[in-house]
C-alpha cells in the first residue's frame, strides 16, 4: 500500500548564483526545500565539490595528502591542474604565505600566483586570504583588480574589512566570499553590510566557518541548518546565499589527520584522513552546503558518490 508522506510548503527559495565564467562556469543555489528534499522541492543544482592548494610550498601537510599531489605541490599551476584532473568542480588558492604569522610575503606574489594559477586551469577559482584583517585588505584588493572581470570568488570577507574588500569585489566585478565567525546573527549582519555597499545579490556567497570532525563541526551544521531554515521558511532574504563551506583545511590540521599508522590505536593514517574529511563533507551537505572545498581526491569522490545517490534516491 502506497504511503503519503506528509510534506511541508516553503515561503522561501535560495538564490542562484553563477561561480565562474566560460565552459566550466556552474550555478549553486536555487533550492526551494531543505537539502536533498527533493520529494518537497526543487534541488535544481547539484552541490559542487572543489579541492585546495596554497600559493608556497607546504611544510606542515599531512603525509598522505603531500603523496597524493607529489612534486606538483612545487608549483602551485602544476598543482590546480593535477585537481582538476582529479575531478574538481573549482580550485581555491590559499594565500598562506602571505601570512604575517607565516612567510609574509607580498601582495605582488599573490597576484603573480593568482594569474598563474587561473592561466591554467578552465573550472572556476576562489581565493583565499589568510583571516588577518589588515594582510587582507592589501592582499585580496590586488589580486581583485590584478584580475579584473575574471569573475573569481575572494575571501574571508569579514566585517572589519569588508568595505575594502567588498568594494575590491564589486568594482571589479567578482563574488564576495562573506565569512562569519559560527553566527547565524552576524552572517546576517554582514550580508546586509554588503548589500549597503552595494555589493548585489548575485555575488555573494555565505561563508559560516566550519569546524572539522570531532572539532566543532555539529556547531557548524547547526548554524548552517538553522540558516537555512530561516532562509526556506521564515522568507528571511539576507541568509538565501548559497553556503561555501572550506573544510579540508579544517580537518588535515587536526592531530588526528597527521598521525602516523597505528598511533594511539587509530588505524592506518591514509583511510582515517579521508573518512574524517568525507564525514564532515557529508554533514556539510546534510545541512545545506553548496559548494564544499576539501583537499584529499579520494575524500572528494565519497562526497560525489554520496550527492548522486541521495538524487538519485
Amino acid at each position: 500500500m502506497a504511503v503519503d508522506l506528509p510534506k511541508r510548503n516553503y515561503s522561501g527559495a535560495i538564490r542562484e548564483i553563477t561561480v565562474g565564467q566560460g565552459d566550466k562556469s556552474f550555478v549553486v543555489g536555487g533550492e526551494t526545500a531543505y537539502p536533498f528534499y527533493t520529494f518537497e522541492g526543487e534541488m535544481p543544482n547539484v552541490p559542487r565539490l572543489g579541492l585546495n592548494i596554497i600559493d608556497i610550498e607546504p611544510e606542515d601537510w599531512a603525509n598522505e595528502l603531500l603523496a597524493v599531489y607529489g612534486d606538483a605541490v612545487k608549483d602551485p599551476a602544476t598543482w590546480a591542474k593535477k585537481c582538476v584532473d582529479f575531478g574538481a568542480d573549482m580550485v581555491q588558492l590559499t594565500l598562506q604565505g602571505t601570512d604575517p604569522n607565516d612567510k609574509n610575503l607580498s601582495a605582488e606574489h599573490a597576484v603573480e600566483v593568482t594569474k598563474a594559477v587561473a592561466e591554467a586551469i578552465d573550472v572556476p577559482l576562489a581565493v583565499w586570504g589568510t583571516a588577518n584583517i589588515e594582510k587582507d585588505k592589501e592582499v585580496l584588493r590586488a589580486v581583485a583588480e590584478a584580475m579584473d572581470g575574471k569573475r573569481l570568488c575572494i575571501g574571508p570577507v569579514q566585517e572589519a574589512n569588508h568595505k575594502q574588500i567588498g568594494a575590491a569585489a564589486l568594482a571589479y566585478k567578482h563574488i564576495a566570499i562573506a565569512s562569519s565567525p559560527i553566527d547565524i546573527n552576524l552572517a546576517k549582519q554582514l550580508n546586509v553590510l554588503l548589500s549597503n555597499l552595494g555589493v548585489t545579490d548575485a555575488n555573494i556567497l555565505i561563508d559560516p566557518t566550519v569546524g572539522g570532525l570531532g572539532y566543532g563541526m555539529e556547531y557548524s551544521y547547526s548554524v548552517i541548518e538553522r540558516a537555512r531554515m530561516a532562509a526556506l521558511t521564515q522568507q528571511d532574504e539576507k541568509l538565501q546565499f548559497p553556503m561555501y563551506c572550506n573544510l579540508g583545511i579544517e580537518v588535515w590540521k587536526t592531530k588526528e589527520a597527521k598521525l602516523p599508522d597505528n598511533e594511539m590505536n587509530l588505524g592506518q593514517a591514509k583511510p582515517r584522513g579521508i573518512l574524517m574529511e568525507a564525514v564532515t563533507a557529508t554533514s556539510m551537505l546534510a545541512a545545506g552546503g553548496d559548494i564544499l572545498i576539501m583537499r584529499h581526491p579520494e575524500s572528494l569522490k565519497l562526497a560525489r558518490q554520496m550527492i548522486n545517490e541521495m538524487l538519485a534516491g
